[in-house]
């Protein structure tokens, strides 16, 4: 366990004073790093063969802040499904369509307002929530949700891109390089 404590506190990379950094980190000089400090010691990588270290000054806006952005978020959320499913029945022209069924059925014309609009209504509400995977904090699976899955996907796209970008300029750090720039911040 002291080895391990000692190998989480080396230094691999170093990042100038300013701005925002993002280098790309060879496994191979990782182990060639814990192989100066242990020799003796045996390393297999189980994990990626190339890691993305970012630094970023973090400054943290002000809570209203949040809340103004969660806020414009929701709204334009809301108001653009509502007005998703509102286009897609007027092209089909649903309440045409469904006073054509209940003639049909019943033989009556009907008043405007029936059991099929309340039973669409309901069925669109319970897709939605099935299809999102949860209402507010509850989930109803353990599966993620279709937005969860996306943004994973993009955030794998993200990191295949900058380490291959970086391995195209040769700007990573592997273990037959020496410079790992920037000043004295770890």
């Amino acid at each position: 366990m002291l080895m391990l404590a000692k190998i989480k506190t080396l230094k691999i990379v170093r990042f100038k004073k300013s701005g925002r950094q993002r280098r790309v980190v060879s496994v191979l000089k990782i182990i060639a790093c814990i192989h100066e400090k242990f020799p003796e010691t045996d390393v297999q990588n189980l994990g990626e063969t190339d890691i993305i270290v970012t630094y970023e000054y973090q400054k943290t806006p002000a809570f209203a802040w949040h809340i103004i952005k969660t806020a414009f978020v929701a709204a334009v959320t809301f108001f653009g499904a509502a007005f998703s499913i509102m286009a897609f029945n007027n092209d089909v022209d649903v309440t045409k369509l469904f006073g054509q069924i209940h003639e049909l059925i019943t033989g009556q014309g009907t008043s405007g307002f029936t059991i099929l609009e309340v039973s669409y209504s309901i069925g669109i509400t319970a897709g939605i929530l099935i299809f999102f995977n949860h209402f507010g904090k509850k989930r109803f699976t353990v599966d993620p949700t279709p937005m969860e899955v996306q943004m994973r996907l993009y955030e794998n796209d993200i990191q295949t891109t900058l380490i291959e970008d970086s391995e195209r300029r040769g700007e990573e750090i592997d273990v037959g390089t020496t410079d790992t720039s920037g000043s004295n911040r770890t």
